[in-house]
């Protein structure tokens, strides 16, 4: 069962998101949280699988609570899936840098939601439409400390196709398909990716592939 703790200032929002979630069986809603102080109290004490918050909130900020979670020990592991309104370019770049798994926008339907907490829970980075490419951007305008070839020295040729495929946003389901390997071989390649480019998570191994030119930001 995945346990999600949803945390927004908005009651009505949170109980619209409790009732989606909640149509899933596999999905409990196991906290509400109207800021992001009361989602690390709430954190520490029900140990939710994934994070579900907003980024505008009184007291404490979305951003201010993801950095507290990485920081925490008890916390630092859960993963935290944003979902809010905004997708201006600080506001992306912010969340991410912070900790973030994945950055969503409030019109995204139930379904999606639903497979986008699924895919948190699994370590995977989930992205709103447009807002990957807003994020590689930005980033790719920032200055790096390695060079391209310094960030991607040592992986072989097949790391190198899935850091790719990573890149561009796709599922270990869909790496899989696309490079006629099984979902758990994929899986174990990203997790290896993680440890040779010392990745924190999903979401890091995205910005390190556009950063290395993997993946071209102007491409459709």
């Amino acid at each position: 069962m995945i346990r999600v703790l949803v945390v927004d200032d908005q009651q009505l929002l949170r109980d619209g998101l409790r009732a989606i979630l909640e149509g899933a069986e596999d999905i409990e809603v196991v906290g509400e949280a109207g800021n992001g102080r009361e989602a690390l109290r709430l954190g520490r004490e029900l140990r939710p699988s994934v994070f579900l918050m907003d980024l505008q909130m009184p007291t404490m900020t979305g951003h201010e609570a993801i950095r507290a979670i990485r920081a925490d020990p008890l916390l630092a592991a859960t993963p935290v899936l944003v979902l809010t309104t905004f997708d201006a370019d600080d506001d992306v770049v912010e969340a991410i840098a912070a900790g973030a798994n994945g950055y969503l926008l409030k019109d995204i339907d139930a379904d999606n939601l639903r497979r986008a907490v699924r895919n948190a829970a699994n370590g995977q980075a989930e992205m709103a439409p447009g807002v990957l490419r807003q994020m590689m951007n930005r980033i790719a305008r920032l200055p790096t400390r390695k060079s391209r070839e310094e960030e991607i020295a040592g992986l072989t040729e097949r790391e190198l196709d899935i850091l790719t495929h990573v890149g561009l946003g796709l599922t270990n389901e869909e790496i899989g398909r696309a490079l006629y390997l099984s979902p758990e071989t994929a899986r174990t390649y990203v997790s290896r990716l993680l440890t040779k480019l010392g990745a924190r998570d999903r979401a890091q191994l995205v910005v390190l592939a556009h950063r290395a030119g993997l993946v071209d930001p102007t491409a459709d």
